[in-house]
C-alpha cells in the first residue's frame, strides 16, 4: 500500500475507536469534565466534529484549487465549539458520525493530483494536501486520551506513535528544549536497540520507549517509566542518583507540519 491508503487504514481505524468511545457516554458523562483544562466531553467531541468539517475545507482546497481556509477565524472556531459542547450525548455522537462520514467522503473524492496541493491551517507551514491524513489521525488519537473516558497512550497505535514522534523531533522547538537528547529504545526481534536524538538544546537526557516519550512530549502523561542522565551521557545506561527530576516538556506542536515534507505523497511516511 501507497501512504494515502496506509494513513487513510489508520484514520479509519482510530475514527472506529473513537466512535466506540463515545457511544459508551452519557448525557452526564458528556457533561463532565474532559483532562483538557476548562474544556468539558462536550467542548472535545464537538472540536473533534467541527475539526473533520474544517478538514474537508482543506480537501475541498485540494481538489478545486481554490483557497478554502480551514477556519473563518479563530473567534468563529471557538464560538462553535462553546455552542456545541452542551449538546445531549446522542447529538454529540451523531455530529461525530456524520462530521467524520463527510471527511472520508471528501478525501475518498480526492483526485490524485490533488493530494500533492499545498494548504494551509491556522498556524504555518503549508504542507500538502497528503498530510491531512496525518493531521487528522492525530486529532482523533491524541484528543481520544484527552476524553479520560478508558483510552490512554499505552492503546496508541504503533504506527501513528512512531510517526508522530519523528514529526516532533523534526519540529523540535531547540531554543525552548528541556533536554539535550532523546534516547528511544526500541526491541526488535528480542533485541533492544536505540535511536538518538541529538543536539536538540540543553538539559539532561531523557530515555524511554516511544509510547512513554509521546505522551511525555504531548503533555497526555506523567512520563512514567523515562529515564533522567545527565548531559552528555547516551545510550543504554542506568539512571544515577543525580540526574535530576523529569523536566518538563517544551511546547508541542508549535507548528501543524513538518518543514520541506515531499509533495508527491511518498510510499511510507516517515
Amino acid at each position: 500500500m501507497d501512504v494515502i491508503e496506509t494513513l487513510t487504514t489508520e484514520l479509519t481505524g482510530s475514527t472506529a475507536r473513537l466512535l466506540a468511545t463515545a457511544a459508551g457516554l452519557s448525557d452526564a458523562d458528556v457533561s463532565a469534565p474532559s483532562r483538557l483544562p476548562g474544556w468539558s466531553r462536550g467542548h472535545l467531541l464537538t472540536h473533534l466534529s467541527r475539526n473533520a468539517d474544517s478538514l474537508v475545507n482543506l480537501a475541498t482546497w485540494a481538489r478545486t484549487g481554490v483557497r478554502t481556509p480551514q477556519y473563518p477565524d479563530p473567534g468563529s472556531r471557538d464560538a462553535e465549539i462553546e455552542t456545541g459542547a452542551v449538546r445531549p450525548a446522542k447529538e454529540q455522537l451523531a455530529d461525530l458520525e456524520e462530521s467524520a462520514a463527510r471527511l472520508a467522503g471528501a478525501l475518498a473524492a480526492m483526485p490524485a493530483e490533488g493530494w500533492s496541493a499545498m494548504v494551509g491551517g491556522m498556524r504555518p507551514p503549508d504542507h500538502p494536501a497528503w498530510y491531512v491524513l496525518v493531521r487528522r489521525v492525530r486529532e482523533v488519537e491524541v484528543h481520544h486520551v484527552d476524553l479520560g473516558a478508558g483510552y490512554e497512550c499505552a492503546d496508541w497505535p504503533e504506527a501513528f506513535v512512531r510517526r508522530d514522534l519523528h514529526d516532533a523531533m523534526v519540529c523540535w522547538p531547540h531554543e525552548l528544549s528541556t533536554v539535550s537528547e532523546i534516547v528511544v529504545e526500541e526491541v526488535k526481534d528480542g533485541d533492544k536497540h536505540h535511536q538518538v536524538w541529538r543536539e536538540l538544546g540543553s538539559g539532561p537526557v531523557l530515555q524511554g520507549d516511544a509510547w512513554a516519550l509521546l505522551g511525555w512530549l504531548t503533555g497526555r502523561s506523567s512520563g512514567a517509566g523515562l529515564r533522567v542522565m545527565p548531559e552528555g551521557a547516551s545510550g543504554n545506561r542506568p539512571a544515577v542518583a543525580d540526574a535530576g527530576p523529569l523536566p518538563a516538556p517544551p511546547p508541542w506542536l508549535t507548528v501543524l507540519a513538518p518543514p520541506h515534507l515531499p509533495a508527491t505523497p511518498p510510499e511510507e511516511y516517515p
